[in-house]
C-alpha cells in the first residue's frame, strides 16, 4: 500500500548529515541530496499536487540529539508525512572507538519510539529509512556488528507504528554487489550523487 500525498500536504525529512546536505548553508532549503531530488521529481510527475517540502536534518545528530529539538523542528510544523533516517552516528566503533561512544540497541529503540509516538497519535504518515553502511575498509566491517541490530530495530518499529520502510541497507548492498561500494558512498556512509539518486527513487516508489 503506497502513501497518498494530497495538494497542500507538508512533508518533513529529518535525521543526520545524510539528510542535512548543507540545507542551512546553501541557498537551497532542502540541501543538495535526496530530499531535493524527491521534491523535484515529485513536482515533475505531479504538477497538480503541490506539496510543501521541508528538511530538518542536522549533521552529526544521534537519536538523543533529535529529541531536544523534535517539538520545534518537526511537531510544530504539523507535517502530514515525516521521513526519518537516523542511526549512522549511533553506531559505535567498538575496539576502534576513540571516545567510547556506543548506544545499545534498546536505547536506540526507545529513543525512536519516543519520537514516533506523538506523530502516530496525530495520524501522521511515516517513512522510516534504514541506516546503512557500505564497508570500504576493515574498521567499517567491524562496525556492522553494531549497525545490524539497529537496522532490525528500525524494521521492527516500522511494523509497530505502521510506517512504510525504505530498506536502504539492502538496497545499497544489492547495488554495490555489481559496482563496488564507493560508487554509491565513497566513504561508506555518505551517499554520492548516485547514492542520493537511488535513495530518492526508492522513496518515490513508496508514494507513487
Amino acid at each position: 500500500m503506497t502513501i497518498t500525498l494530497r495538494p497542500g500536504d507538508t512533508v518533513m525529512f529529518t535525521g543526520d548529515s545524510i539528510t542535512d546536505c548543507q540545507h542551512l548553508e546553501i541557498e537551497q532549503p532542502l540541501g543538495w541530496g535526496y530530499p531535493l531530488r524527491v521534491a523535484g521529481e515529485w513536482g515533475f510527475r505531479h504538477p497538480d499536487r503541490q506539496v510543501g517540502w521541508h528538511n530538518s536534518g542536522i549533521s552529526g545528530n544521534k537519536v538523543m540529539d533529535l529529541e531536544p529539538r523534535w517539538d520545534r523542528d518537526v511537531l510544530d510544523t504539523q507535517p502530514d508525512l515525516v521521513s526519518l533516517l537516523i542511526g549512522a552516528n549511533d553506531v559505535g566503533w567498538k575496539d576502534y572507538a576513540e571516545d567510547g561512544y556506543e548506544i545499545p540497541a534498546e536505547d536506540f529503540r526507545a529513543g525512536i519510539h519516543r519520537l514516533l509516538t506523538p506523530l502516530a497519535e496525530r495520524g501522521t504518515q511515516l517513512i522510516l529509512i534504514e541506516p546503512f553502511l557500505l564497508p570500504v575498509n576493515d574498521a567499517q566491517r567491524v562496525q556492522r556488528e553494531d549497525l545490524d541490530p539497529k537496522i532490525q530495530v528500525v524494521r521492527e518499529l516500522a511494523r509497530t507504528f505502521g510506517a512504510h520502510l525504505l530498506a536502504a541497507d539492502g538496497l545499497f548492498a544489492g547495488l554495490a554487489a555489481t559496482t563496488g561500494p564507493e560508487y554509491w558512498a565513497a566513504d561508506g556512509v555518505h551517499p554520492t550523487p548516485a547514492g542520493h539518486a537511488a535513495l530518492a527513487d526508492a522513496w518515490l516508489r513508496l508514494v507513487d
